[in-house]
């Protein structure tokens, strides 16, 4: 499964490796890194809607759910019907 956000649509990117040493001597590359988004798996409960359903989504999107609140955020994400 593709790890991304489905809230803020936050996936992998890949960052460099290279260590202040290697800049220093220009010689032994480290390749690159793929890092992941914080994805956590949550179980929300949507009041105008009297049900519970489990998403997958970053850290950053679960403060926008907090912000937004569940039902608003889950709407625009499309997740659920209206």
């Amino acid at each position: 499964m593709v790890k991304i956000c489905v809230i803020s649509n936050k996936g992998s990117i890949v960052g460099g490796g290279y260590s202040n040493r290697t800049r220093a001597t220009k010689f032994n590359p480290t390749g690159k890194a793929r890092k992941y988004p914080n994805l956590q798996k949550k179980k929300i409960f949507i009041p105008e809607l009297n049900k519970s359903i489990n998403i997958e989504v970053s850290t950053r999107g679960l403060r926008t759910i907090k912000k937004r609140g569940a039902y608003a955020t889950l709407l625009k994400a499309e997740l659920i019907k209206a």
